[in-house]
């Protein structure tokens, strides 16, 4: 209650917080200062002040209650029933994870699962979330953390643009070409230093990697995408490696959970398997070569 108090600086909003009568607070402020034998608050009208003895002690209040917040969690997630809780970005979920799933249900028929979709970083301690997939450089501090794929940016087209314009060879002037445009996986980074030039938008930007991939399929422009994402695509033929080079992206793919979770069971499950699957999806094809080489 002292915490409560404190954040709203008032004993009737921190009563309101806290489902309880404000007499109640106050009774437990009263209690603790007894205790204590210092005054926490000064009380000025219907607010009140923290004192320098509570401004003192509120930093401990809260770091007991984040870590009692976080114990909690960590109970929690380890009840043995409930759906492995898994965070992901949207278009890893639908174009690689999603055509595999079948296969962990084969397999694995008790242990249901429920994906949330957000860039956003998990924070365990606070979300019902076990495993987090996440596309980045391994950075995640204080978690298990373990690569399970590697990733490659790769220009595509439909086959009849490629016919119509051609390769894109990287270094080269791009302004000629209907390049779909995205902020995740941008053109830039295919240009080399020596041919920096700015090109007229001559398709649309989408940022969104799904929806680019949904528009080079529909012939709307050349796109540069991620090899996880198109690689069904490519297989299928709606798409065609547009470019001479296919360039190692400087992200991968991550499995990320607090080290304890590990040794739950859907947790382990579900680690194997997808490590299982990575290590059979296939590193991208070599490139079309230049005529004559």
């Amino acid at each position: 209650m002292f915490e409560a108090v404190a954040s709203y600086q008032s004993f009737s909003a921190a009563a309101d917080a806290l489902s309880v009568t404000p007499a109640a607070v106050s009774q437990q402020i009263k209690t603790l200062e007894d205790y204590l034998q210092v005054p926490l608050f000064r009380r000025t009208g219907r607010r009140v002040e923290v004192t320098d003895e509570g401004l003192e002690l509120l930093p401990g209040v809260r770091a007991g209650l984040e870590e009692l917040e976080a114990a909690l969690q960590h109970v929690k997630q380890h009840r043995r029933g409930g759906p492995l809780q898994i965070s992901l970005l949207s278009s890893f979920l639908q174009i690689w994870l999603l055509p595999r799933i079948r296969a962990f249900r084969r397999t694995h028929p008790n242990v249901a699962l429920r994906f949330h979709t957000s860039r956003e970083l998990v924070d365990f301690a606070r979300a019902p979330i076990h495993v987090a997939l996440r596309f980045g450089r391994g950075e995640y501090p204080n978690l298990h953390v373990e690569k399970f794929l590697d990733e490659w940016m790769v220009p595509v087209a439909r086959p009849e643009l490629i016919r119509e314009y051609g390769l894109l060879e990287r270094g080269s002037d791009l302004e000629g070409f209907p390049l779909l445009e995205s902020d995740d996986e941008p053109w830039r980074v295919w240009q080399l230093a020596s041919a920096q030039k700015e090109w007229q938008e001559r398709a649309p930007a989408i940022n969104d990697s799904a929806g680019l991939l949904a528009a080079a399929e529909e012939g709307l422009g050349f796109a540069i995408t991620r090899w996880t994402l198109v690689a069904r695509a490519l297989q299928k033929g709606t798409l065609k490696i547009a470019g001479r080079e296919i360039l190692p992206y400087g992200s991968s793919y991550y499995f990320v959970c607090p080290t304890p979770y590990l040794a739950m069971p859907k947790v382990a499950q579900f680690r194997d398997w997808l490590f299982a699957v990575a290590r059979e999806f296939p590193s991208p094809p070599e490139p079309p070569k230049a005529r004559g080489g």
